[in-house]
């Protein structure tokens, strides 16, 4: 492992009270959540992970669902940020169901808050990123060039009674993708760079049947997308490797986009997580036979260019 690895998918929570904390893990088990209650988030904590995984740095995210919540918790993780320069960064939460806080939320996040991008919500208060209404949301991340990670809602009920965490989020991540290809954004704002956490889910192992089938003339298709411009489109993604370092994803991932567009990604500072799942995935990672040593570290250090204030923080800090 490289001192150099920037982990892109990493969460934090705001401080809680006791009963914040017991009412957030009563909501987790009446989603199916089971087992002793898990540790609250620290940043003491995440520092103890890093030194145990081996990465220099984490990009941290949380995107409450309540829009005074969100902004205190963007104002929270540039706290952290500005003690711990060479150590965090910060990805400002959107509240995607309006888009005129959005927006706002946006320019207070890089002139306020030096945030060094943006993390959103694939369905957040039951809008998706590809609902017509964002339209000029994503016509300012654009005109911005700006990094935007897109994180599945992970506590939304499960289904079978397992928790979302499991399986279902993935799907909702890949779903909202595809709408996103269809809907014409990526066509219309080729200029922001948008990483999809955990691989983008079955979106790169789907891709194929995509191609194959989602131009065909009974697929609703009112943007006339080709498959050459949806492979190009899809090509264009960057996908963490939270969760999903076996080659049963890296794989997949290699055929949908190239190795300059994986980075890595541990989920560390949730529940679904811990140091032991971060470094078998770790693990996973350095054993995919479809990568070199040298692959491997590049994915590591691949976030480096999606961020380079935070490469400059990194290596002012030794």
């Amino acid at each position: 492992m490289s001192n150099e690895w920037i982990d892109v998918h990493a969460h934090f929570t705001p401080p809680m009270t006791l009963e914040q904390s017991e009412a957030r893990w009563t909501a987790m088990r009446a989603a199916d959540w089971t087992g002793e209650k898990p540790a609250d988030w620290t940043v003491e904590a995440a520092l103890r992970t890093m030194d145990n995984i081996g990465v220099a740095m984490q990009m941290l995210s949380n995107i409450p669902k309540i829009h005074d919540a969100l902004r205190a918790s963007n104002d929270f993780g540039a706290s952290i940020v500005s003690k711990y320069p060479s150590k965090f960064g910060l990805l400002a939460a959107l509240p995607t169901d309006d888009v005129n806080n959005a927006i706002a939320e946006i320019a207070r996040a890089d002139n306020a808050l030096n945030a060094d991008g943006f993390a959103v919500t694939c369905c957040y208060n039951g809008v998706y990123l590809s609902d017509p209404r964002l339209e000029s949301m994503w016509a300012e991340l654009d005109r911005r060039e700006a990094v935007v990670f897109a994180h599945p809602d992970a506590y939304a009920r499960g289904i079978f009674r397992r928790p979302t965490a499991v399986m279902e989020t993935v799907f909702e991540t890949a779903n909202t993708i595809v709408d996103m290809l269809y809907t014409g954004i990526f066509r219309r704002y080729p200029n922001f760079k948008l990483v999809l956490a955990h691989c983008g889910g079955p979106l790169p192992a789907l891709s194929g049947r995509l191609l194959m089938l989602g131009t065909e003339p009974w697929v609703p298709n009112p943007q006339k997308l080709t498959a050459d411009e949806m492979r190009k489109q899809l090509a264009a993604l960057f996908l963490d490797t939270a969760m999903t370092g076996s080659a049963h994803t890296i794989g997949p991932a290699l055929e949908m986009t190239s190795c300059d567009h994986i980075v890595y990604g541990s989920d560390c500072g949730v529940p679904c997580s811990s140091d032991r799942t971060a470094q078998a995935n770790i693990a996973a990672l350095m054993q995919v036979a479809h990568l070199s040593q040298e692959q491997v570290q590049q994915i590591g250090r691949n976030a480096l260019m999606l961020f380079p204030n935070a490469a400059k923080r990194l290596t002012a800090g030794g």
